[in-house]
């Protein structure tokens, strides 16, 4: 089968010479087959055009290559239109939960991708809005949290027509994707990556919230004190006191590029590789 790929951009983590040596890697392997090459400065690889963030978005892209760990992964999905496809590569990261190879089978992967044997693998993604602001969309989680780590605010959450008020230090509003992520450090649940609902997991909750799977509807956050706005752990935003924010899904779902069909994939990057029966 020919290609359909003929634009490609490159996502790296910076300074892991891991991950800068199997980007430079996938770039002659898509020079070889005629596919035009960018990459997401500051990242400078021979034969990759380098381009910035607000450019990449004016490039039709075929796909993108995420390489490094989940937070390259998670970057490279704000960096590009939510209808690109990102192919995530494990090399120089952690646990790479999002990955679907390690550097070790690049040379496979990018063939098989090349030849077409790929499918899409859709996931929600939310947003929030305050003030008239809306910020950045989330892959895994958006948490609120408080500012001052001497008072303790009340959490008025307000979802499917109903309202809890709680004194805690904060939320997380995970996807499926993120349940294994920051809401999973605290407590909760693992979730196949294709549901859709939400995990709603609350931080040391006065009377003991419990953690909540509901389906994906608006929801409504207000504290009462001053709050950080946490998109996925990379981006922290101000909230002031009193401010509703809102939190619905997101209107692109983020397309991963995958090339094998798994169950529960997040279970064994978790250390779950065997069930005991």
């Amino acid at each position: 089968m020919a290609s359909a790929i003929k634009t490609a951009a490159i996502v790296a983590k910076i300074g892991n010479n891991e991950a800068e040596a199997a980007a430079a890697r996938i770039v002659k392997l898509l020079l070889r087959s005629k596919v035009r090459p960018y990459c997401l400065s500051p990242l400078k690889i021979e034969g990759a055009t380098a381009t910035r963030q607000e450019d990449l978005r004016a490039i039709k892209l075929d796909v993108v290559f995420a390489i490094g760990g989940d937070g390259t992964t998670i970057r490279a999905f704000r960096a590009v239109p939510g209808k690109v496809p990102v192919f995530s590569v494990n090399s120089g990261g952690h646990r790479g939960v999002l990955a679907e190879i390690g550097s070790e089978s690049i040379d496979s992967a990018v063939g098989s991708i090349l030849a077409g044997k790929y499918f899409f693998d859709p996931r929600l993604r939310i947003q929030a809005f305050s003030g008239g602001t809306a910020f950045p969309p989330g892959l895994n989680d958006i948490l609120i949290t408080r500012v001052s780590l001497t008072r303790t605010p009340v959490m008025s959450i307000r979802l499917m027509g109903d309202e809890l008020s709680q004194r805690m230090d904060g939320i997380v509003i995970s996807t499926p994707t993120g349940s294994t992520g920051h809401s999973f450090s605290i407590g909760g649940p693992v979730l196949h990556e294709g549901m859709s609902c939400l995990i709603l997991t609350p931080m040391a909750s006065l009377s003991r919230m419990p953690q909540l799977v509901i389906p994906v509807e608006e929801i409504t956050i207000q504290s009462t004190h001053e709050s950080h706005l946490i998109v996925d752990g990379q981006e922290t935003f101000k909230v002031e006191p009193e401010r509703p924010i809102r939190i619905s899904r997101y209107g692109d779902d983020a397309i991963f590029l995958r090339l094998h069909k798994k169950g529960m994939r997040q279970l064994s990057k978790l250390g779950y590789s065997e069930f005991a029966y």
